[in-house]
């Protein structure tokens, strides 16, 4: 059976740190793009799919398509899961996705919003949207990397 065995917001998606720290971390074999621009878009599509180590599956899925994905058959495949923002996972489990931990890693600046934590920013619909996953009983925190700490974001938003 598959498993999730990380659920992450970072608005690069596939880069560097996801293909090297987190799917060695993880021992992942299936990452999952949820995003709905990216699901559009077929040449960004396939730099994802040239991006991805041998032996590692891709799918870029919309929010919409996500939940069947995720509720059906896949293995034993271990999933990592990836969002460019904290309501992707949300729209995931308000559809019945079940998520234990959404490790935020990379969200950068923007118009919208303001310094959160270190090199995190975030919007204050997008704090809201953490605290909705908080209370939803689902383990928020920062961490970049694997070999970094991670902070509880719970802790951030008091």
């Amino acid at each position: 059976m598959s498993q999730i065995v990380l659920a992450r917001v970072d608005d690069r998606l596939i880069h560097g740190q996801v293909m090297t720290a987190w799917l060695q971390y993880t021992e992942g074999n299936h990452i999952v793009i949820i995003d709905d621009a990216t699901a559009k878009d077929d040449f960004l599509k396939s730099i994802m799919s040239m991006s991805v180590p041998q032996g590692i599956k891709l799918d870029v899925l919309s929010v919409a398509e996500g939940p069947d994905f995720l509720k059906g058959e896949h293995g034993n495949d271990k999933l990592l899961l990836l969002a460019k923002t904290p309501k992707a996972f949300l729209d995931l489990v308000n559809a019945g996705v079940k998520i234990d931990k959404v490790v935020i890693g990379g969200m950068g600046a923007n118009p919208q919003r303001k310094k959160f934590f270190k090199n995190i920013s975030a919007s204050d619909d997008e704090k809201a949207i953490m605290q909705k996953l908080i209370d939803a009983g689902i383990d928020v925190k920062i961490q970049i990397v694997p070999s970094d700490g991670a902070t509880d974001v719970k802790n951030l938003l008091k």
